[in-house]
């Protein structure tokens, strides 16, 4: 038996790659990485602020400018500038709370997936 459902006419399915997956994995570490910055890095009455508002943004900017059908479609060096400034932001979360390894591995992942997906949208 055949894995794929029958065809619809008109409707034309996403292929998704394993570079997908690891975006949204990193995407989901950063939204996660940024709630954990927020509760664990500041007192009381900001820490609850913090720790809903930054995931909150950074998942506003992600589906404003980075998502598979974005609200605001811009050029795709802007589009990768805004990437990395959400990754950049996650990784200073991390160095300021003592965990610079876990920033840096952070950054490495996310910086590779960005480019390599970079270059396949852009060929």
């Amino acid at each position: 038996m055949s894995s794929d459902p029958a065809p619809v006419p008109g409707v034309e399915r996403p292929t998704i790659s394993a570079l997908d997956v690891v975006r949204t994995v990193v995407l989901v570490a950063a939204v996660a990485s940024l709630a954990l910055w927020g509760f664990a890095s500041w007192d009381l009455p900001w820490n609850i602020i913090l720790g809903i508002g930054a995931p909150v943004i950074v998942i506003l900017i992600w589906a404003l400018f980075l998502s598979p059908r974005p609200v605001l479609r811009v050029h795709p060096f802007l589009r990768a500038a805004v990437e990395l400034l959400i990754y950049v932001g996650v990784t200073i979360a991390w160095w300021s709370m003592g965990q610079a390894l876990i920033g840096t591995a952070f950054a490495l992942v996310a910086v590779v997936a960005g480019v390599l997906s970079g270059r396949r949208a852009l060929s």
